[in-house]
């Protein structure tokens, strides 16, 4: 815990002592409102100072601080500071007294909640490429770049072994998130993906597999073309594929997977969330695989996580993706 120091002057409180045996008899001094002293983390100017020093955040570093909000606990408000240099970020919360005296980082938690359920708030599957089967105890939420290598790497782990070590026990969820100023031609290969989704939810993983596949020989000129190709191969509609990617609603949704990983902190890629549990960077399939066991056997009596198939009964229209892509939601 960080303190901004209180001081209060020896003599104004002599001052204030006098004036008072100087009342007339029977009066009783009016009571002043409190008055805040020193430095408080609630003036965004006095806390972006505190934030440079405490990580030693040169100028060249923009600090953002939002606006306090309530805490988790009474007496606390949350405030969070996002610092950003070119492509690289970092998100903090800070928990301010009400009195902006003192600060604590950390996270606070209830012990009767599970305690990735702020994240598990924030990650909506709805209309989102997946595959293993509905209603799984765990979900994964796989923030990744088509043309990021390690990504590739990352895809390839999970292609490989979910559903041959966890038929029933897993579903995985795809979520778009190019990281733009370092890869050329990744959001245009987002918006290609969300395009062939619409046409066939099967297709998008074929996709998926194959642009990984071919990363090294796809370029910002050439993707249209190649990933053109590819959809005439899987006998898509290609007049519709082309329509779709001239429109601007694929663009919308993968900035709204952008928006959703950032706000769950997400600042490179891969990034993974295992029901909540945030790992970042290529994670091991052992390393992975241990995670993912333990879920399941906790959620056996926990019950807090995992997939909410929706009881989704609605007939598989011509056109529409596949059922198994549109679950309900995630238990939080």
């Amino acid at each position: 815990m960080m303190i901004f120091k209180r001081t209060f002057a020896a003599s104004l409180l002599a001052c204030l002592a006098l004036a008072a045996q100087k009342q007339a008899p029977g009066k009783q001094p009016a009571k002043a409102a409190p008055k805040a002293s020193g430095p408080s983390a609630l003036d965004k100017a006095t806390l972006e100072v505190w934030v440079r020093h405490y990580f030693v955040w040169p100028a060249p570093i923009k600090i953002e601080i939002g606006d306090p909000k309530p805490g988790p606990i009474p007496d606390l408000y949350s405030v969070k500071v996002l610092g950003t240099m070119g492509t690289q970020m970092q998100e903090e919360t800070f928990f301010v007294s009400k009195d902006g005296k003192n600060i604590i980082r950390g996270t606070a938690f209830e012990t009767a909640q599970n305690p990735f359920k702020p994240q598990l708030d924030k990650i909506k599957t709805e209309m989102r490429p997946s595959f293993g089967t509905p209603g799984a105890p765990v979900v994964i939420a796989e923030f990744s770049d088509f043309e990021c290598p390690y990504c590739k790497e990352e895809a390839k782990a999970l292609r490989d072994n979910i559903l041959k070590t966890y038929p029933k026990e897993v579903r995985v969820y795809f979520f778009d998130f190019p990281l733009e100023q370092l890869h050329p031609w990744a959001k245009a290969g987002s918006i290609a993906g969300r395009c062939i989704f619409k046409q066939s939810a099967s297709g998008f993983w074929d996709y998926h597999d194959w642009i990984f596949e071919h990363q090294a020989d796809i370029t910002k000129d050439n993707l249209k073309d190649k990933v053109t190709e590819f959809a005439k191969s899987k006998n898509l509609d290609t007049e519709a594929f082309s329509a779709c990617l001239a429109s601007k609603e694929p663009e919308s949704e993968v900035k709204e997977t952008q928006e959703m990983g950032l706000a769950l902190g997400v600042n490179q890629t891969p990034t993974i969330f295992v029901n909540g549990r945030r790992l970042a960077g290529v994670t091991p399939w052992a390393d992975l695989k241990v995670v993912i066991d333990y879920e399941i056997g906790y959620q056996k009596t926990a019950k807090n996580a995992g997939e909410d198939c929706g009881c989704d009964v609605r007939l598989a229209m011509p056109g529409a993706p596949a059922a198994t892509s549109t679950p309900g939601a995630i238990h939080k």
